[in-house]
């Protein structure tokens, strides 16, 4: 049976373990031991009934003994972890939550989550430690980058392509056939109707870049 951590004690950290347990009721083998957090503070208290373990120093002196999800929203910030998860989980297993509609078609890439309601239809690719929250859409021929976030009620439509890093989110939608930029940020309720540049934030209806970012500021976030 395979043990799993979770890394990361927020909101949608909670959110995953109950994905978890919901897998574990329809049969699935697996069991959930825990929390990491890098916020020392967090050591040694519960979330969802289950301890915080430590942080990054947990994952090194239990190497290859744990698999690995990584529960956080931003996308620089799942890269960072994931270099470290890669090195030492003894995997990162894709998560999907029994509700989600999909079909044979769909690949999914190591680390990623697909949470409760959300469909993907046919034909589609997606990467590593990408994030689907809850109730997105994703049709035919669509291909989201590893590292990518889609916020709950996204509507990705078909034949769209999300770059590596992007973040979009709550409520968005993205028309389709549009291209998203590397490591770009969409704003909540946005609708994408025309291709978005790289390292970027795009609002509002339709969806306009209003700043621009330097190469790799990703690698500038932290926890």
């Amino acid at each position: 049976m395979s043990e799993l951590v979770i890394y990361g004690a927020g909101g949608f950290a909670r959110e995953v373990a109950q994905l978890v347990r919901d897998l574990a009721r329809v049969g699935t083998p697996i069991t959930l031991a825990g929390f990491l957090s890098d916020d020392p503070a967090a050591h040694g208290t519960a979330v969802a009934g289950l301890p915080v373990l430590g942080g990054s120093e947990f994952l090194e002196a239990q190497s290859g003994r744990y698999d690995v999800a990584i529960a956080v929203g931003s996308p620089g910030v799942k890269r960072r972890l994931a270099a470290h998860a890669r090195v030492h989980a003894r995997s990162c297993p894709s998560l999907v939550h029994p509700t989600v509609v999909t079909s044979p078609s769909v690949t999914l890439g190591s680390g990623t989550i697909v949470c409760a309601g959300s469909i993907l239809s046919v034909d589609i690719e997606v990467g590593e430690f990408v994030t689907v929250n809850l109730a997105c859409t994703v049709s035919h021929d669509s291909r989201l980058g590893d590292y990518v976030t889609l916020a709950p009620s996204v509507n990705v439509a078909g034949n769209v392509r999300v770059a590596v890093g992007t973040d979009v989110g709550i409520g968005s939608r993205i028309i389709q056939g549009q291209r998203l930029g590397h490591w770009s940020i969409i704003g909540a309720g946005a609708v994408v109707t025309t291709d978005i540049p790289d390292n970027c934030t795009a609002v509002g209806v339709p969806a306009r870049p209003i700043k621009f970012r330097e190469p790799e500021w990703q690698l500038k976030q932290c926890l």
